[in-house]
């Protein structure tokens, strides 16, 4: 054993060094994509968030299909398929009038079910940590997935639904601003041309 145990440490001699090294150069990495990011926000928030927003929608399905989680494949395709119908609406020129209030009444009532989800998969939680669902005959393995499952039903769709209202937000606001814009533009511009009209008028008497 003394033996084994003597080639085993000769084998790795100076394994340490390079395990340190890998830590610092870890460290490094990490305090370097994190300036990055901030200064990517800070410069280009609009593509920052474009591109976060669609990591944060598309990265989680390719986990669903691998491990098989079909209830959450489910739920991500209606979310994915409505939202994509309201962000289309609010990104259209003109704006369809009804837009504005069909953008808020989907996005709040998200808003709505993911606080609901969230604070009963915290109290779920909560209460097997107490012990509570042992009244109730319930397994703490299963209260304990059903608590934490919820939680990241609400926290996940809370944050995707935000990102996406802010989103459809800027969009109308942009189109209502060129709108507004080029409304006036046209009505000085027809002022204009009235007084253009009334000026040899005014010449000739």
């Amino acid at each position: 054993m003394r033996v084994e145990h003597a080639r085993m440490h000769a084998k790795h001699r100076g394994h340490e060094a390079m395990h340190a090294e890998m830590v610092l150069i870890l460290i490094a990495t990490l305090v370097v994509a994190q300036l990055l990011l901030v200064q990517w926000k800070q410069r280009h928030p609009r593509s920052y968030n474009m591109v976060t927003l669609f990591q944060m929608w598309v990265v989680p399905l390719y986990f669903t299909v691998k491990l098989h989680w079909w209830r959450f494949l489910v739920i991500w395709i209606l979310f994915s398929a409505v939202t994509a119908f309201v962000t289309f609406r609010a990104t259209r020129k003109p704006l369809v009038q009804t837009t504005p209030r069909l953008v808020y009444k989907w996005f709040l009532l998200i808003y709505k079910i993911s606080y609901a989800t969230g604070i009963v998969g915290y109290m779920a939680v909560m209460f097997t940590l107490f012990g509570l669902n042992l009244l109730f005959k319930i397994k703490p393995e299963d209260a304990m997935d059903f608590g934490i499952s919820l939680l990241f039903y609400g926290l996940y769709y809370g944050v995707l639904e935000r990102d996406f209202a802010e989103m459809c937000a800027d969009y109308m606001a942009s189109t209502i601003g060129w709108c507004s814009a080029s409304t006036s533009s046209a009505s000085v511009a027809g002022a204009s041309w009235e007084r253009s009209r009334r000026v040899p008028t005014a010449k000739r008497r």
